[in-house]
């Protein structure tokens, strides 16, 4: 096909061109080394992202592990915009992420000027504003459990073509067996993901102490946080930084 270019992986990029299944026997040989050389999987999961934007023609990819809308953590993203992408969903509660995780089945939106957004207005109107046309997210599940969600993103609109939506699914269920793995290994962090980031850690941290000063409950303070952040044009990690610095008082984010 006119175009095509070779991925690092072995395989072909270009949407309409048949994908070698080495390729995808790669990443899981990779993915297995990284894995055995490193038991935090900060590499494995790396990989699996690296595939994502080298195989199926986008131009970012994330990966976070997710419990609800009140605990989700990135692991690793190709780029500041997939980065962005996670925190925007984080700080509001609301994104294809979620809606995928709790699905348990994929969330195309491949124009998103266009596609049926109802369940994350905001986020929507937030990602247009960014100019990012597409997204797509595939929950990240292992047996009766999921773990997580990947994240993909165009600047451009545009449907994955069916090699691509084939092949994305099946790097999603190597990002599963990585992810399931690393929650099995007896020296990862107890909750199967890595360490919380720093400003991770301080929403939670923040959500402490307004559920302590206001007594609330844990989603109630951490849905006031998030009201906060959006009134004031801020950034969740931002306003929880301030709470925790005693910038701000939590009895603040009543009025």
């Amino acid at each position: 096909m006119a175009g095509a270019s070779r991925s690092p992986l072995g395989g072909r990029s270009v949407s309409g061109a048949e994908l070698p299944a080495e390729s995808l026997s790669r990443v899981r040989t990779d993915v297995d080394a990284a894995l055995q050389a490193d038991a935090g999987g900060v590499e494995a999961v790396a990989v699996v992202v690296r595939a994502c934007v080298e195989l199926l023609g986008i131009d970012g990819a994330s990966i976070s592990v997710v419990a609800s809308a009140r605990s989700r953590q990135m692991l690793y993203a190709s780029d500041e915009v997939s980065t962005w992408i996670e925190s925007l969903q984080f700080g509001l509660g609301e994104g294809p992420c979620y809606e995928a995780f709790e699905s348990r089945v994929p969330v195309l939106a491949p124009d998103l000027a266009t596609s049926a957004t109802a369940s994350w207005p905001v986020f929507a109107a937030e990602l247009a504003e960014g100019q990012v046309g597409a997204i797509f997210a595939f929950p990240v599940i292992s047996g009766a459990i999921s773990l997580g969600s990947v994240d993909l993103y165009r600047v451009q609109p545009g449907w994955l073509a069916p090699v691509q939506l084939t092949t994305a699914l099946h790097v999603v269920d190597i990002a599963a067996q990585a992810l399931g793995r690393m929650s099995a290994d007896p020296h990862a962090h107890e909750s199967g993901s890595l360490p919380l980031n720093r400003g991770r850690e301080q929403v939670h941290q923040a959500t402490g102490m307004v559920l302590a000063a206001l007594d609330v409950s844990a989603a109630s303070a951490l849905d006031r946080l998030r009201a906060y952040a959006f009134a004031s044009e801020r950034g969740l990690e931002e306003v929880a930084a301030d709470i925790v610095a005693r910038r701000l008082a939590p009895t603040e984010l009543d009025r």
